[in-house]
């Protein structure tokens, strides 16, 4: 079993924690954490694109000259992709972007990046925020005790409504509860902040 330290919201050591080495001392899997990026990205796509195809753009209704004896080419609607205004020839329709990923490589993927933002140092563990009312000016001033750098990503207790309250309308953070846990917003900062909670919350899933 691995052990991560833990800091209060002050920076100050808290103690530690036992994590499971199959979870946070991995080898990070890199094909695992981009398949499933990949298909999160997909499934967010609203996929509504559309175009008109020569049976639905208007107009066209009649042949524009004879068959034969012009010296063109014969011609039935001048709605026919070639023609000005005509109709789109393999276009886009509305459809869905999304594909399924196995739930192994799903969790592969969650742990290879635990493990891996664990290793980078970036990874931070917080006993609790404990804020008494939601406070933006003190989730900030946590967040710089820890010694974040770049984006943010916290995970809290679901429960946990005033650390969300006060996380939420930071710039570049992004606040999020155990639950809702994913490859992409566990991978996608410069730091990773989570409660005990939560980390005892994600290995449960996980394992």
């Amino acid at each position: 079993m691995a052990q991560i330290k833990i800091t209060d919201s002050a920076g100050k050591s808290a103690g530690t924690i036992e994590v499971s080495d199959g979870i946070f001392a991995i080898e990070p899997n890199g094909a695992c954490i981009h398949q499933v990026v990949r298909s999160q990205m997909a499934a967010r796509r609203q996929g509504t694109h559309d175009t008109k195809t020569r049976g639905q753009v208007s107009g066209g209704g009649r042949k524009p000259f004879r068959q034969k004896g012009t010296g063109r080419a014969r011609q039935g609607t001048t709605r026919a992709a070639q023609f000005r205004h005509g109709g789109v020839v393999f276009g886009p329709h509305p459809r869905s972007y999304a594909f399924r990923v196995n739930n192994k490589v799903v969790k592969l993927a969650m742990a290879s990046v635990l493990s891996g933002k664990l290793a980078a140092d970036e990874l931070f563990v917080v006993d609790g925020f404990n804020f008494d009312k939601p406070s933006t000016k003190a989730a900030a001033k946590a967040l710089e005790a820890l010694g974040c750098k770049g984006r943010v990503t916290v995970v809290v207790n679901d429960e946990d409504v005033n650390s969300f309250l006060s996380f939420r309308n930071l710039e570049k953070v992004r606040v999020i509860g155990a639950s809702e846990s994913n490859t992409y917003d566990l991978l996608d900062n410069g730091s990773l902040v989570m409660t005990k909670d939560a980390v005892e919350y994600v290995q449960e899933v996980l394992s």
